[in-house]
């Protein structure tokens, strides 16, 4: 297993969850590359997005079907849409430790604010990057609240 998908096992392991990574071959970086090599819907998908609202890093984890909605992100962090940003790849890389395209919603050097999209929440198991772009998990709605301390919200464009 690839050392950054082992870091997103032992992060579980941490929390009590008992997670299975699935490595493929082809890539899993976007929503519908995941949904096609899973075999699931692409709403299933968990996107975690790292952005920064007034400079401050702040995670949300986007059903694949949508997209984030900057004024409502904004709104939540009691800000306007001018003042939040998505962060680069350097950037992504040095907050959480991972890849884009591999980034985990849980397992992140830093502690994180972070919102979950509420369409996720029609599910009784979404997917998730574990740390790679060839590697995701299956998680409950439920635990990815609780491994995450995340706030569902309505976090679409519409």
């Amino acid at each position: 297993m690839h050392p950054s998908a082992q870091k997103v096992a032992h992060a579980a392991q941490g929390m009590g969850l008992s997670i299975e990574i699935v490595e493929f071959a082809e890539t899993t970086r976007t929503a519908p590359d995941a949904a096609n090599a899973i075999g699931c819907h692409v709403a299933q998908i968990v996107k975690s997005l790292l952005f920064l609202v007034d400079g401050q890093p702040v995670l949300a984890l986007v059903s694949g079907a949508n997209r984030l909605s900057e004024a409502k992100l904004a709104a939540l962090r009691g800000t306007t849409p001018h003042n939040v940003k998505r962060a680069d790849a350097e950037t992504a890389k040095t907050i959480t430790g991972f890849a884009i395209g591999g980034i985990p919603p849980f397992g992140h050097i830093s502690t994180l604010p972070v919102y979950i999209d509420a369409d996720l929440m029609g599910f009784n198991v979404v997917w998730a990057a574990a740390g790679t772009p060839h590697s995701v998990f299956a998680i409950t709605p439920h635990d990815l609240i609780r491994a995450t301390q995340g706030i569902i919200a309505d976090l679409k464009t519409e």
